[in-house]
């Protein structure tokens, strides 16, 4: 009875792998990518790259281990999520006010020390970012913030609705 279970778990664990998410991988920069709307500094470009890029835009860099179900669809949703919540690819197609508010939970993820998440960080020691990169990142989106408020006088960016 044991073995039948054994060679069912490991039928199961190689059909898996046939069932693969689709990759969030473009060839392009997007028409909305921030930086086609934004100066983003190099040094800020660089840090955002390997320390957000990977779940907040487009263009996912992948791990061998994304090719082993089920880590894949954890991966996977774990991308789709963090796109929900902030995705330079389409910065520009925000409201302002979400922009402004993005780009505020942006310099509070820095001050406070919350992005990226621990468990990123694990196998991406890359992207630990430090003190003067935070500050850099901290820096240009208070600037851009200050773009965004500019550009739409009418907007109230105080009011929460």
């Amino acid at each position: 009875m044991k073995k039948k279970i054994l060679y069912g778990l490991l039928i199961l664990l190689v059909v898996i792998q046939f069932i693969r998410p689709t990759k969030n991988q473009s060839n392009d920069i997007s028409a909305n990518d921030i930086s086609k709307h934004y100066a983003v500094p190099t040094d800020v470009r660089e840090s955002l790259k390997v320390a957000c890029a990977d779940c907040h835009s487009n263009n996912t860099v992948y791990p061998w281990y994304s090719k082993v179900q089920p880590v894949a669809w954890w991966l996977q949703h774990h991308v789709n999520e963090g796109k929900e919540h902030l995705n330079f690819s389409d910065f520009a197609s925000y409201s302002p006010k979400k922009a402004n508010h993005k780009l505020k939970e942006l310099i509070e993820s820095q001050e406070e020390g919350w992005m990226p998440l621990d468990s990123y960080l694990w196998i991406h020691k890359n992207a630990v970012l430090n003190p003067s990169q935070k500050e850099a990142i901290i820096n240009w989106a208070k600037s851009t913030q200050k773009q965004i408020q500019a550009a739409n006088p009418g907007v109230d960016f105080t009011s929460k609705k």
